[in-house]
């Protein structure tokens, strides 16, 4: 594995190509990205303009205001990366427009307060040319700074700055390594991607999707969101200080008693809030462990299968690396969720009570509950019905000897619930058995899943469907 570049010598040879020009637009934690450029030397051949709107009076006048109220947040750095941009072609397109590759580099940044009460945290992008004159690209991404000091955050930021502009110019076909080079002289104590997007000319053939993938594969984030409609949305930007509703599966496939539970685990937690359910945001959780348990490797096919249909769902879709609940239970509680509800099978919660979860957490089974079963969260649990005809609830659910005492706590004090009014007509219905059906073209599958969940697998071939044995040769 080839040494990375170090980052005197990335912004060296961005200097010294005499094709790249542009403006760096830093705001929030002061020109960090800048100052790598500057003393590297040679910063007159690629920088035209500097600028830090430091002042929220200045940089509101320069860049408008946001409708939030917001300084860091992804729509002001695009209007950064809007008004910077359109000032280099109105003023250095006739002169240096022709033989240069124009660039904005913006970043709008929350370092560590001195009270350190604040989530540190940024939004990062570069606007640019891939050849003189052409359409423009975009990269843009958003960081979580972890060190503890706000002079050591400026560091770590300047660094990913470097190695952004850097990737922009001279990694722009190769997306995975691209991405892996983002944390080129920095580490994951340091600082945390969690969320990528690709746009413009140079990057139309690129799978926004497969690349947030591809950070939480690296280690470089603990969860990336899909919207309803399949876009790679922030997750604090949709679940900060929402009720949340989560419900864990592999959704291979979606079933209809998949959607059972979404919907009766909604309606009972909602009920249990006093909140309507309007008001609450549930989300189909899958952790990337479930994925490589299933199909040997996250592939692409199969990870996007059930993005696709989780989206003809209607639903938002979170994949994480948390395979214990207790993680994922305190990833909520860094959004500041008030509530949280969990809707688990029996045989996921059953993995609760399994020793081996806690072989490596501080204060083991004890510490972990606590955080897992911490002030307002619930866990509703949906019954399962055994080939036989046996149906497993709470009422009869079977924990090891050693975790009974535990349980009946849980219970006692409605820590955890058997879901309300689940459809007890549909819990025949396995996902393991359609997803072979589905393999097989065997008839009957269609009615054990929801119409758009059978329409969007007919349409698209997911899962190993041989449609096409059906459709018409064109």
């Amino acid at each position: 594995m080839l040494e990375a570049l170090s980052l005197r010598h990335k912004a060296l040879k961005i200097n010294l190509a005499k094709r790249f020009y542009g403006t760096f637009a830093e705001i929030g934690a002061g020109q960090e990205v800048a100052r790598y450029f500057f003393q590297a030397g040679g910063a007159s051949g690629s920088i035209a303009k500097t600028i830090s709107a430091y002042d929220m009076t200045f940089s509101d006048h320069i860049y408008g205001k946001e409708n939030s109220g917001r300084y860091v947040c992804e729509s002001r750095l695009l209007k950064m990366l809007d008004r910077e941009y359109q000032l280099l072609q109105e003023r250095l397109g006739d002169t240096r427009g022709k033989d240069h590759q124009f660039f904005v580099f913006s970043n709008t940044v929350a370092a560590l307060n001195f009270s350190r009460t604040n989530e540190a945290h940024g939004w990062l992008g570069v606007r640019f040319q891939h050849t003189p004159g052409s359409e423009v690209s975009e990269v843009v991404i958003h960081v979580r700074m972890l060190d503890p000091q706000n002079v050591l955050q400026q560091d770590a930021l300047g660094i990913i700055g470097v190695n952004l502009l850097y990737a922009c110019f001279f990694l722009q076909n190769d997306t995975e390594k691209f991405i892996n080079s983002l944390m080129d002289h920095l580490d994951t104590s340091r600082l945390e991607v969690n969320f990528i997007r690709f746009g413009g000319k140079i990057f139309e053939a690129v799978d926004n999707r497969l690349m947030n993938l591809h950070l939480l594969k690296q280690g470089m984030t603990h969860a990336i969101m899909f919207d309803e409609q399949g876009h790679v949305v922030l997750p604090a930007d949709h679940l900060y200080k929402k009720d949340v509703l989560v419900v864990r599966g592999s959704f291979r496939p979606p079933t209809l008693v998949s959607f059972d539970m979404i919907k009766a685990g909604l309606s009972h937690f909602a009920n249990d809030i006093k909140k309507p359910e309007s008001d609450v945001v549930a989300v189909s959780e899958i952790t990337i462990s479930t994925i490589k348990a299933e199909a040997g490797d996250v592939t692409k096919e199969d990870f996007l299968a059930r993005v696709d249909l989780l989206c003809a769902l209607g639903q938002k879709t979170l994949i994480t690396n948390y395979p214990q609940y207790y993680k994922l239970a305190n990833y909520f509680s860094g959004l500041n969720v008030p509530n949280l509800g969990l809707v688990l099978g029996i045989y996921n919660f059953q993995q609760v009570f399994t020793d081996v979860e806690y072989s490596n957490v501080e204060g083991g089974i004890l510490s972990a509950l606590g955080q897992l079963f911490r002030d307002r969260v619930k866990v509703y649990i949906y019954p399962y019905k055994s080939e036989k005809g046996d149906v497993e609830s709470l009422a009869n659910l079977k924990v090891p000897e050693n975790f009974k005492h535990v349980f009946s706590h849980l219970k006692e004090n409605n820590k955890v619930l058997d879901v309300a009014n689940p459809n007890r007509d549909i819990l025949h219905i396995y996902s393991s058995k359609v997803l072979q059906m589905i393999i097989k073209n065997e008839p009957g599958w269609e009615k054990m899943v929801p119409p758009s969940v059978a329409k969007t697998i007919n349409e698209k071939c997911l899962f190993g469907h041989p449609c096409f044995i059906d459709r018409p040769k064109s």
